[in-house]
């Protein structure tokens, strides 16, 4: 096997796997009560984070993610995502944390990680928006603070 091969064949089993970690996912939204729009939206944002993300140049499985949100958040997500706005950044935060904090529910990561994950979302949240305003529209006033990298 090439090392494409391997990489296709790894990233297949990962893709197995995150498979039975959203279905454990949309169980818990369900068994809260959540309603099938909001489940949907959560789904799909952590499902675009873990399947394509994280599988684009490496395969990395699910608990790497935490160590990797602002470099997708902050970066690729504004970027290269064409629907990227302020309010997409911050919905789709919410929607990682609840998907971490079930696989933390469930004994798939550790606390230190869950803990991480959600100090990277606190501090950098201010900073992730802005950019993301400012790249969507340079001109545009933004509410947000101006991160460092733009003095």
């Amino acid at each position: 096997m090439d090392e494409y091969e391997v990489y296709e064949k790894e990233c297949q089993e990962i893709r197995e796997t995150n498979e039975e970690l959203l279905e454990l996912f949309e169980k818990d939204m369900m068994d809260k009560g959540l309603a099938d729009k909001t489940i949907n939206r959560h789904l799909s944002n952590v499902d675009f984070y873990i399947n394509e993300y994280m599988l684009r140049e490496d395969a990395m499985p699910m608990e790497d993610g935490v160590g990797m949100l602002d470099m997708f958040l902050g970066d690729f997500f504004i970027r290269k995502c064409m629907w990227s706005t302020p309010a997409s950044i911050k919905s789709t935060a919410a929607s990682i944390k609840k998907f971490y904090r079930c696989m933390l529910d469930h004994g798939k990561i550790g606390k230190d990680e869950y803990e991480y994950l959600c100090s990277v979302i606190k501090e950098k949240m201010e900073e992730w928006q802005a950019t993301c305003a400012i790249y969507n529209d340079p001109d545009q006033e933004t509410p947000f603070a101006m991160p460092d990298m733009f003095f």
